[in-house]
């Protein structure tokens, strides 16, 4: 089996290093590692819904870069600061998602940064 790591050495808010992989392959899985609203070291304003855009956004980015889309994704986790966000974050994901969604957890968490959402997911593609 073939084990293949994107984005190791990254660094995160702070500039300080991650000590883990965007996303690992193996064998047409593909799991990618949680996703915050971040561009450039910071969290992005704007509310719960920008921050979902931006989050999902994000995750969509290493999917593409690992040649998945989202038509590949068969499960995203979804945490969230706010439990009374769960219908605004739905709205936002229903733009993404809306067709053909994948199996979903959605729980209520706090965050290790200061933000409002966070996503991951899980893809397959046949290879």
């Amino acid at each position: 089996m073939t084990i293949k790591r994107y984005g190791t050495g990254e660094t995160g808010a702070g500039k300080q290093p991650l000590p883990f992989a965007r996303a690992v392959e193996a064998n047409g899985w593909l799991y990618v590692s949680g996703q915050v609203a971040m561009e450039k070291g910071e969290i992005v304003g704007g509310g719960i819904v920008a921050e979902s855009r931006k989050a999902i956004e994000n995750m969509i980015a290493i999917l593409d870069e690992a040649g998945y889309g989202l038509e590949d994704v068969v499960r995203v986790g979804v945490w969230l600061d706010d439990p009374r966000d769960f219908w605004t974050f739905n709205g936002v994901y229903a733009e993404y998602f809306g067709k053909n969604p994948p199996a979903r957890a959605c729980v209520q968490s706090r965050m290790m940064v200061d933000c409002k959402v966070e996503v991951d997911c899980v893809a397959y593609k046949a290879k």
